[in-house]
């Protein structure tokens, strides 16, 4: 094996140990936070409201692909979601036989408390970090959620 590819074979197993880290640490961070905001809403609910809330009223089907999960996973949390007042269902405007999902006000309000919340929380682990760092973090971040997002869409 070559120096070049041993070399990127390391920083490759840097990269996989740090993305795991990253996710325990940061769930772990979450559910030690002493602020209610961070517990109002699950993992899945939070994030399904986000998308909601960006893209505009969905079937689950779209949402399901979306989030690049199963519809019955999806149905199964929007039902959750439903009975807890979060969301709603209402005809489909293009196939009146189906539904489309959409927040509530309630889902909404619990939706920006969690988001204001994680906010405040990274912007005190990160205080230290220059904003070009926050930036260069956030770009980063982004294009490695792009690019899980890419991979993910072509299987």
């Amino acid at each position: 094996m070559s120096d070049h590819a041993n070399a990127e074979d390391v920083t490759l197993g840097r990269i996989e140990t740090e993305v795991a880290m990253l996710l325990r640490l940061g769930e772990a961070t979450r559910r030690a936070s002493g602020t209610a905001e961070h517990r109002v809403l699950d993992r899945a609910a939070y994030v399904i409201l986000r998308h909601l809330a960006g893209a505009g009223p969905q079937n689950v089907s779209a949402l399901a692909t979306k989030l690049n999960l199963d519809g019955s996973t999806v149905t199964r949390q929007v039902s959750a979601m439903q009975r807890d007042g979060l969301i709603a269902r209402t005809p489909d405007p293009a196939d009146g036989r189906g539904t489309v999902i959409s927040p509530t006000p309630a889902g909404l309000q619990r939706m920006a408390a969690v988001r204001a919340a994680r906010t405040r929380l990274y912007g005190d682990i990160l205080a230290a970090w220059s904003p070009d760092d926050r930036e260069s973090l956030a770009d980063l971040l982004h294009r490695l959620n792009e690019a899980l997002e890419s991979r993910n869409r072509r299987r």
